[in-house]
């Protein structure tokens, strides 16, 4: 589960919170986007009461982290993607990388920050 996606249900976003509760897969999230949640929360007008809010949130999901396997396809991917000429933030690369290492679903409005990672495969809960 990617970042915007969080904030849509942390906003009570009625649509991303239903396909949330009908998913019957496992939900998780990576490292990477869980240090950008907290981010968030340390530069908001609330820190406190955010940072609380991202704790509970992250107390209902499973995060995986980083490995060599995903180190590798971090590494290759970013390469790839520069002999192309594209670039794709490093975090946004961490997340594709340790989601293909996994095997997993990116769950994520941004579809065009990863559609041109061919084999990562990816739903919209934001817009489908």
């Amino acid at each position: 589960m990617d970042t915007d996606v969080v904030i849509e249900i942390l906003r009570g976003n009625n649509h991303v919170i239903e396909r949330r509760r009908q998913t019957d897969d496992r939900v998780v999230t990576t490292w990477t986007v869980a240090s950008e949640w907290y981010y968030g929360a340390a530069k908001s007008s609330a820190p406190r009461e955010n940072r609380e809010a991202v704790d509970d949130f992250l107390g209902t999901l499973d995060v995986l982290e980083m490995n060599a396997v995903a180190a590798r396809r971090f590494g290759r991917l970013k390469a790839d993607l520069e002999l192309e000429g594209q670039r794709l933030a490093d975090a946004d690369l961490l997340i594709a990388a340790v989601t293909l290492a996994r095997g997993a679903v990116l769950v994520t409005g941004n579809v065009r920050h990863y559609d041109r990672i061919e084999a990562l495969d990816i739903e919209d809960w934001i817009r489908d």
